[in-house]
């Protein structure tokens, strides 16, 4: 078998950095798409360092146009897609009353974390299609608790992930039969940039028992789950929500 190869959107920091990081370890040569110029040079080393052949495409996943850029540069890079993982995507842009949300901010949060990740995936799934290859093949789209559990000061960005949790299912229904496998993998509350400005609040309800394994996850949490759903073995499982939040999810009285 050649060496699988895999796009990681959003990869060059946080969940997405800890995706490529772990896709590399476990065997992959990493193609990240994100929004710099170019790739920062301890990125490129990063990978480098785990064995990994490494490239890099400028991408902002709402631009449609952008898509067949992608997968041509994968094509190019490696011969190969194998893997998407769809990491990239935006927080609600104002938090507070959604009898105040914004259209334009509404829109935002739905172009890219909704429709620019359903459009790419189309595209990659075509891709993988034309080149069945010898490795496993997987879409895997990383939502939020937020696809299921309400917040009300940003409703904006749980719509977003609740209408792409339903995209994975239907994904997962049409490429069952092509051998490809689709998850979805919903974080709860992960330490990245993301939620720097609100340390404090889930600080507090971590302590609290918001989440009853007692600490923040980690961008590596979701790294570990992605490259077991990537290798392959758990195809069967296609179609799966995987919560990595540390029983945050789990009703109870």
């Amino acid at each position: 078998m050649t060496r699988p190869a895999v796009i990681v959107t959003g990869g060059a920091r946080g969940i997405g950095l800890a995706c490529a990081e772990a896709l590399a370890d476990t065997g992959f040569d990493i193609l990240v798409a994100d929004l710099a110029q170019t790739a920062d040079e301890g990125l490129a080393a990063n990978i480098a360092a785990r064995g990994a052949k490494f490239a890099y495409i400028r991408c902002d996943i709402a631009d449609l146009s952008a898509h067949a850029t992608v997968v041509d540069a994968a094509k190019r890079a490696f011969g190969r897609i194998d893997c998407l993982v769809n990491n990239a995507g935006v927080g609600a842009v104002v938090r507070g009353d959604l009898l105040e949300l914004k259209p334009e901010n509404f829109d935002r949060a739905l172009g890219i974390n909704l429709r620019g990740t359903v459009f790419l995936s189309q595209a990659v799934a075509k891709a993988m299609l034309a080149a069945p290859g010898d490795n496993p093949k997987s879409i895997i789209t990383i939502t939020s608790v937020s696809a299921g559990m309400a917040s009300p000061e940003r409703a904006d960005y749980c719509i977003s992930k609740a209408g792409l949790s339903m995209w994975v299912k239907n994904l997962a229904l049409r490429l069952a039969a092509e051998s490809i496998g689709v998850f979805e993998l919903r974080p709860g509350i992960i330490r990245t940039d993301m939620t720097a400005g609100v340390t404090a609040k889930y600080d507090a309800l971590i302590d609290g028992g918001l989440v009853p394994a007692k600490r923040w996850g980690e961008a590596a949490d979701i790294g570990a789950a992605v490259a077991a759903l990537a290798g392959g073995k758990l195809g069967f499982s296609t179609g799966s929500i995987i919560n990595v939040d540390g029983a945050l999810s789990v009703p109870r009285l």
